[in-house]
């Protein structure tokens, strides 16, 4: 039998729990993207090898897909609070120990438990801000589970870059603050109300799987292609994004390396704003058709050594990447049931973790070798180039399909 939980009296209204669900969505993908500058600074201060610093993004890999797999749909069954508010505390927790590391070890169980943080919190903020999205504007939690994870990598890759460039104590002041904003989205998530239509079967719910309802599985599978030819282009930027700045391109400020994310991410999260009331047919399309451009003209970037020529074709991509996010999650966000979002959004998160991780983990270990950096780089962006045309070309035959039908 399912329940329903009511507000109680003083608790956050539903429209500044909406944007304190926002907030905290933002806050978490920016600390998921904080490691990213500091992998250069850590590996120049402990002396450990590329193969060793690619060990580490995986394993925060690991920690994230485990917990979207296990964790996705619990909040469906206990309640959205319940598990943003131990994905917040288990996320302090690793903030503690990114701010006492001081070797490898530490570092590699703090990404870990930050992955299973990431994980649990992403699938259940993706829900709530569909329970709480307004009557009168049915697409903005579509628009702000679009907007959120691409503005916060590229929140916490700059503002990163920016403090390891001009702070001191660059491997610990950012973890601090990091810090003050958990505890700060702790006491809010104290005071929001319940939102989840709660249903029985938590502790099945916890067997790992990924479960599409029957009758979501064409508008879902759909979605695929786009999603990972968007998020393996991002892995590519988080992965080797700031080493092909320093390292093909010369640029020596740990700056630009988060400004190669933001180029991406930032321009992702400024479309997805700004095509916030375009049809997600008009967007995926869209979406295809400028991430395989954005990934070519980046590509003759990187071949020909032209920084600026990079720089373009990422502000291109990152228009495709943009326009996927919104598609794809306005998509997701108009389809779910209530008691489906939790496992719907977490079905989608694991498709683009997992394009997104498992080819910067063989990028990783392949720039290691005798392969190379910028062979690697130009590898991967083919491999990313080919994903957004089959993408394209799956857009183009679902929307024949539909016309005909």
């Amino acid at each position: 039998m399912m329940t329903s939980q009511v507000s109680a009296p003083g608790r956050l209204s539903r429209s500044s729990s909406f944007a304190a669900i926002a907030a905290i969505f933002v806050l978490f993908t920016a600390a998921s993207a904080v490691p990213s500058p500091l992998y250069v600074v850590y590996q120049e201060a402990w002396g450990f090898s590329a193969t060793t610093l690619t060990f580490v993004f995986s394993i925060y890999v690991v920690g994230l897909l485990g917990s979207l797999l296990v964790l996705g749909a619990l909040s469906d069954h206990i309640g959205r609070r319940p598990v943003l508010g131990a994905a917040i505390a288990l996320e302090t927790v690793a903030l503690i120990f990114f701010i006492s590391a001081g070797d490898i070890a530490v570092l590699a169980i703090a990404r870990f438990l930050q992955g299973v943080a990431t994980g649990a919190a992403m699938t259940t903020l993706g829900a709530a801000l569909v329970d709480l999205n307004p009557p009168h504007a049915p697409n903005r939690a579509g628009v702000v589970n679009g907007v959120a994870p691409l503005g916060g990598l590229a929140i916490g890759a700059l503002g990163c870059g920016a403090l390891v460039q001009y702070a001191p104590a660059p491997t610990h002041l950012v973890f601090a603050l990091l810090l003050a904003g958990m505890v700060a989205a702790a006491a809010i998530v104290a005071l929001m109300p319940e939102t989840s239509t709660l249903r029985p079967g938590a502790r099945r719910s916890l067997q790992p799987r990924v479960g599409i309802p029957e009758s979501l599985r064409p508008q879902v599978y759909a979605l695929v292609p786009i999603l990972a030819a968007s998020w393996a282009l991002g892995g590519l930027y988080l992965s080797l994004g700031p080493s092909v700045a320093a390292s093909v391109f010369n640029a020596e400020s740990h700056l630009i390396g988060g400004i190669v994310v933001t180029l991406l991410c930032g321009t992702g999260a400024a479309t997805a704003f700004g095509l916030r009331d375009w049809t997600t047919d008009r967007l995926l399309k869209l979406a295809g058709q400028l991430l395989t451009a954005g990934m070519i003209v980046t590509l003759a970037g990187v071949v020909f050594d032209l920084a600026l020529v990079a720089a373009a074709g990422t502000l291109v991509a990152g228009v495709g990447f943009g326009a996927s996010a919104l598609g794809s999650f306005g998509t997701l966000a108009r389809i779910a049931k209530p008691d489906e979002r939790g496992e719907l959004f977490a079905v989608a998160f694991v498709i683009s973790y997992v394009t997104f991780s498992v080819p910067a983990v063989i990028a990783g270990f392949a720039s290691s070798t005798s392969f190379g950096l910028k062979d690697t780089t130009i590898t991967y962006g083919v491999v990313v180039a080919a994903l957004a045309v089959i993408a394209l070309v799956a857009q183009r035959r679902i929307t024949a399909r539909r016309q005909l039908a």
